[in-house]
């Protein structure tokens, strides 16, 4: 990550994650694909005077996050290095149907954490990383639509903290974060604004 702090101009990173899903919040998902409950339009215009009009927007290509991006620039790539963790025979289960045990390996060491039949947490910060790094290089300021997983482990790598805290890190949906990285390394400007 050292090279990170070598670039001569900062970048503007904006990460913005998706408008709230259409989906039960008794229910635990992560990689599966969901349609979304709020109004798509309006939380672009919303978000859109916040973002420099040139910037290049990569997008996760679930439909929650798609479609946002799509709503706030004509060109979007997709990445599904983006995608939120999969939780696998969790996924659209009832948070009360997953044993306790579980939640307690997730809270305690995230990075080790893999639901049955899951996504090393591990790999999916592996993969986000991998994506940041392909994305950052180019002109502009870089907008990443995608999901509080990814969101967590690019912004806890970037500003350091150790993996147990990613979890402290909570990023409201349809709401966007603001980083700059330049020679002296990542700063936080404002969150969830």
């Amino acid at each position: 990550m050292n090279e990170l702090f070598r670039l001569s101009d900062p970048l503007d990173l904006y990460l913005i994650r998706h408008p709230k899903p259409a989906v039960d919040p008794s229910l635990c998902y992560g990689a599966v694909d969901l349609q979304l409950a709020e109004d798509v339009g309006a939380v672009a215009d919303r978000l859109a005077p916040h973002l420099p009009a040139d910037a290049r927007v990569v997008s996760s290509p679930l439909t929650r996050a798609r479609l946002l991006a799509e709503a706030l620039a004509p060109q979007v790539t997709t990445d599904a290095r983006l995608v939120e963790l999969d939780f696998g025979e969790w996924e659209m289960k009832p948070f009360a149907d997953i044993p306790p045990e579980g939640f307690d390996v997730w809270g305690r060491t995230l990075i080790d954490f893999r639901a049955p039949g899951g996504e090393l947490y591990a790999d999916m910060a592996a993969r986000v990383w991998a994506a940041f790094e392909t994305h950052r290089a180019g002109a502009g300021a870089l907008v990443i639509v995608a999901h509080n997983g990814p969101m967590r482990a690019l912004t806890g790598t970037l500003l350091g903290l150790p993996s147990n805290r990613w979890l402290n890190l909570e990023f409201e949906f349809g709401r966007l974060t603001h980083l700059t990285i330049g020679p002296l390394g990542p700063k936080l400007r404002s969150m969830n604004r």
